[in-house]
């Protein structure tokens, strides 16, 4: 077996991710940015959001504020205008200020290569901190949100009572090989397929492997 971090054996992780690759070589984002700390913002704004309403906000505001210099010099009142459409603007407004002075003044306006330094910016925890050094510095991190969360206990890859917990059991488990783009395959298996209240294990790739019970077609 792969461990007690998973229900799965090491050739079904193996082939799960394999099925992943093989539809989506290259999985993105769904967050549309132009730098990483246009991505650094983006995921700052995604918190209890949709990337579709982050995308909607973005598409105005980056264009009008595009460098930590410019969304200084827009101030939270000018910020929360351009993102007033997105669940608890007020404070990620004042979050996307207080990071971009932050940056400028220890970072030389750069989105920085290190965990305690990203964690360390107002409105970045350690989700939005391992999406960043995934995605722009190409680490192997596992950002685990309410998808992944949801979809590692129920297929029975990563179980855990807590987002640590299976970011830490899937960082065990999963192949090296697929470490770059796994937690965005997972992410888009759990947004797309493995939905949270009915699950479309009809159109599932890796439906023959999955543990989850109450699973929606027969196997």
């Amino acid at each position: 077996m792969a461990g007690r971090a998973s229900r799965l054996t090491r050739a079904e992780i193996q082939t799960v991710f394999e099925r992943f690759r093989a539809a989506n070589p290259e999985p993105k984002s769904d967050l549309e940015y132009g730098s990483p700390f246009q991505l650094l913002v983006a995921v700052v704004l995604s918190a209890q959001a949709t990337d579709k309403g982050v995308n909607v906000a973005t598409r105005k505001l980056f264009p009008a504020a595009p460098t930590p210099e410019a969304i200084v010099s827009l101030g939270v009142a000018g910020v929360e205008d351009y993102i007033k459409t997105i669940g608890l603007f007020r404070a990620k407004a004042k979050n996307v200020v207080a990071l971009s002075h932050q940056l400028l003044e220890k970072h030389g306006g750069e989105v920085p290569n290190d965990r305690a330094a990203l964690e360390a910016l107002p409105g970045v925890g350690r989700k939005t901190a391992n999406v960043v050094l995934n995605i722009v510095f190409g680490e192997p991190t596992m950002a685990v949100d309410t998808h992944i969360f949801r979809i590692a206990n129920r297929i029975g890859l990563a179980p855990g009572k807590d987002v640590l917990a299976v970011e830490h059991a899937l960082l065990k488990v999963v192949p090296k090989a697929f470490m770059l783009h796994a937690h965005h395959w997972l992410i888009l298996h759990g947004r797309y397929v493995c939905t949270a209240r009915k699950p479309l294990c009809e159109r599932c790739s890796i439906v023959d492997i999955c543990r989850y019970r109450d699973k929606t077609v027969a196997t």
